[in-house]
């Protein structure tokens, strides 16, 4: 080996490869999600993995722990300071704004995103998120519609562990004067604070309420709760929004601590959870309305609604339930084509196939036909197609049915010119 390239390079810590058979997990979710999404009217949205990094210090707040110790900044070459998406709604707001589409505009997504995070199960330095945004209404009906996506789609996956856990977060008068009320509580109760929160809790009280530890968890559980401090109005949007819940089926916790952890949360707040997961891995999606957020980037005052999930995670709550994505996609191999001439029949046979819409693979290096036989068993293909001298000399195929313990009757020589009918109607049967 040479010696300059004896070291085998690794992943990055944090990161992970998905191959095959893995992958078919992914391509299952991600499948999923896509005909959720085009089946509820959103288009898929494509943005830059990296952003000025005002967009998301404006839009998740700079003081956020995200903005102040996660996020991963640098300067290009003409020291424009950029960073990776740490998540996915403040870059399509922003190419929303930049672009102007007709509103209301709803947009679909997967794509990875960067924290730089203590790597555990579900938690990644690159984790990747498919979510949905919805820009140009207030409309609770949008709320609910977004909410119940998400719902079926877990359905979808089957997953039968979860919960909804919802809020209301206000709008900035009824909020602004909550959290004056809020604070209060906590400025008497400081000492009690987990040492974390002890420290910045007047920075954003909101934050508190957001904290798993027990100290904290027990201070906010006696303090005052936001849904008793909104507005006529933020009070009716809710009430609407859970009544449109009730009426589709889709049950809702009200969960008066729940806050989410980015600023730019307004009103509407959920999480779903799992709970054949533990802890704080247990949170598998949420999202909520950002009615200020495309003003906080620079644009006029647009309202929007969104929900985010993180694909790992979610994975992580499929295996604990026993199921898979995989099984909502169809992978299976229908042929493996076995030649035996030394000639380029397989390279034009497997072309023809696949042309016609049949998965088909074939055997390299020249192998022996016993030895293409026991690739094509394994395979799981259906079918082997086997191209020997005798059948070059006839124009000929031989089709082998892999799945038949009838040797006698599990295979037949077609003309070649008739090979993708009779395959067609092999498979049918």
């Amino acid at each position: 080996m040479n010696e300059s390239a004896a070291t085998i390079f690794r992943a990055p810590i944090g990161t992970h490869d998905v191959l095959d058979p893995e992958s078919s997990a992914w391509e299952g979710m991600i499948a999923t999600f896509a005909q959720f999404a085009y089946r509820y009217g959103f288009g898929l949205v494509l943005t830059p993995i990296f952003e000025d990094v005002g967009v998301f210090n404006r839009g998740i707040g700079e003081n956020s722990e995200v903005a102040k110790k996660e996020m991963y900044v640098f300067e290009d070459r003409a020291q424009r300071r950029y960073a990776l998406r740490p998540e996915g709604t403040a870059s399509v707001v922003r190419a929303f704004l930049q672009h102007q589409p007709t509103t209301p505009w709803k947009a679909w997504y997967f794509t990875p995103a960067f924290r730089y995070e203590r790597p555990q199960a579900g938690r990644y330095r690159q984790h990747h998120q498919l979510g949905v945004e919805v820009l140009g209404t207030d409309d609770p009906a949008i709320d609910v519609e977004v909410i119940t996506l998400a719902s079926r789609f877990y359905c979808a996956l089957g997953l039968k562990q979860v919960r909804l856990l919802i809020n209301s977060m206000g709008h900035d008068v009824c909020r602004g004067a909550y959290v004056e009320v809020l604070r209060d509580h906590l400025s008497a109760n400081v000492e009690q604070l987990c040492d974390e929160h002890r420290k910045v809790w007047s920075e954003n009280a909101l934050r508190v309420l957001d904290c798993k530890k027990d100290a904290c968890v027990e201070v906010t559980t006696r303090g005052p709760m936001l849904p008793d401090h909104l507005c006529v109005d933020c009070r009716e949007h809710f009430a609407r929004v859970r009544e449109g819940l009730d009426s589709l089926g889709v049950e809702s916790i009200l969960t008066p601590r729940l806050v989410r952890g980015f600023d730019y949360y307004t009103r509407t707040t959920f999480e779903f959870v799992a709970d054949s997961l533990t802890g704080a891995q247990n949170s598998i999606g949420g999202g909520g309305r950002y009615d200020r957020l495309a003003e906080q980037l620079g644009g006029d005052a647009t309202s929007g609604i969104g929900f985010g999930s993180g694909v790992e995670r979610v994975l992580l709550a499929c295996e604990a339930e026993g199921v898979s994505p995989s099984s909502l996609i169809k992978r299976s191999l229908d042929l493996f084509v076995v030649d035996t001439t030394g000639e380029d029949v397989a390279t034009k046979l497997v072309d023809e196939l696949r042309g016609a819409g049949f998965a088909t693979q074939r055997a390299y290096d020249g192998r022996s036909m016993k030895a293409q036989m026991k690739v094509a068993d394994r395979s799981g293909a259906r079918l082997a197609l086997l191209v020997g001298p005798s059948e070059r000399a006839s124009d000929e195929v031989t089709i082998r049915d892999l799945r038949s313990e009838d040797f006698e009757h599990a295979q037949q020589r077609v003309r070649r010119g008739d090979i993708v009918n009779a395959v067609a109607l092999l498979l049918t049967k």
